[in-house]
């Protein structure tokens, strides 16, 4: 039975294959393990802002249906439930129990990607998100991170672009 690691370097291949089959620039960089967004954007070294926060949430549309939704904000930010409810003319959205949002997203909790590789899971982003020169996330692992431009992952992971982070703290 394949462990979380397998799953993990599967999910890592997939990104990096995805992204070298579409010649998209981006760039690795290896760090302490960390999958806290404040700890791992200040061992990137950059704002909160420019990473790419990706939480696994689930909407329940009816009684009878229920979708998967991996919402991506920037990191300084929440993911607004409200909106995603409103979004989707829900009557709940929370977030995904974590054995649920592993096998979805295909890593664990803190290397969970902006990308979706499941069917069930659809990816919406914040247009804070997409805007963004440069866009951090960990590459399915804790130990790594890429950058790409926002432009680049909108058309490589063709999110539905919506509002759906909190304003910003002042």
């Amino acid at each position: 039975m394949p462990t979380h690691d397998d799953h993990a370097h599967d999910t890592y291949e997939r990104l990096i294959s995805l992204l070298d089959s579409s010649s998209v620039a981006y760039e690795l960089i290896d760090h302490e393990p960390e999958g806290g967004t404040e700890a791992v954007c200040a061992l990137r070294g950059h704002p909160a802002s420019e990473a790419a926060k990706c939480i696994v949430l689930r909407v329940k549309v009816d009684r009878r249906t229920t979708r998967n939704v991996l919402a991506v904000v920037p990191g300084d930010r929440r993911v607004d439930l409200d909106a995603v409810r409103t979004l989707y003319a829900a009557r709940y959205a929370g977030f995904s129990d974590a054995a649920t949002a592993e096998r979805l997203a295909r890593s664990v909790p803190g290397t969970v990607l902006p990308f979706s590789f499941d069917a069930d899971l659809e990816v919406v982003a914040d247009p804070d998100v997409v805007s963004r020169p440069r866009l951090y996330f960990n590459a399915a692992r804790l130990d790594r991170s890429l950058v790409i431009s926002g432009a680049d992952y909108a058309r490589l992971a063709e999110p539905r672009v919506e509002r759906i982070a909190s304003p910003a703290a002042v």
